[in-house]
């Protein structure tokens, strides 16, 4: 029987789609794919989910990376840019509630950088948690292992009475490896459909 229900946050609790960000500001395919390596794409960028870099390291970085291929402008626009694309998915935030008045408890499980970590804290949502872990924290990233038993020994949850919900087919895959249930996160139709499958009652 189920009692914990964990959630990624960007693309399924927030908005986060890179790739449209970047076709909305440069409309040039080949331009998209060169900025994607420099920011979303880059070691700097894994390096501030991991935290193990400062936000300040982290563009100072990717800027000094842009000028080598005539991108300054480009780059400077995402890291001033991206955080706008993280709207909140007010759907899940809707199953969410409906999660916590049925009595389950609710837990996160994200890659994220510190800075982006404290500004989500902020939102009304943040308090329907009973906790989780984000990488910038542990030093750790899914879909390594590590993390999620992190978090299942963290929150003192067990395996076969948990589910993660990602947008990432290897990271929902990577619980399901270990013994928790994944659903991989498509749309708010078919996250509610795979919930109930799983025997969850939304009321």
């Amino acid at each position: 029987m189920y009692k914990n229900i964990i959630f990624d946050f960007g693309g399924v609790v927030v908005q986060f789609n890179p790739k449209d960000f970047l076709m909305d500001h440069f409309l040039n395919k080949r331009a998209e794919e060169i900025v994607y390596e420099l920011t979303f794409g880059s070691q700097e960028w894994q390096d501030l989910d991991r935290g193990t870099i400062t936000r300040e390291e982290g563009n100072a970085a990717m800027l000094e990376n842009a000028a080598r291929v005539n991108r300054v402008f480009e780059v400077q626009t995402v890291i001033d840019e991206w955080p706008t694309i993280l709207r909140t998915k007010e759907s899940t935030v809707h199953t969410m509630q409906k999660l916590k008045a049925a009595g389950y408890r609710l837990y996160y499980l994200t890659n994220i950088p510190a800075d982006i970590m404290d500004e989500l804290r902020q939102r009304e949502w943040f308090s329907l948690f009973d906790g989780g872990v984000a990488s910038c924290e542990v030093h750790l990233c899914k879909p390594e292992p590590a993390i999620y038993t992190t978090l299942m020994q963290t929150c003192n949850l067990a395996y076969d009475e948990s589910i993660f919900i990602d947008d990432n087919k290897v990271n929902a895959q990577a619980a399901y490896n270990l013994g928790i249930t994944g659903i991989l996160y498509k749309n708010p139709k078919s996250f509610e459909r795979a919930l109930r499958a799983c025997g969850i009652e939304l009321g």
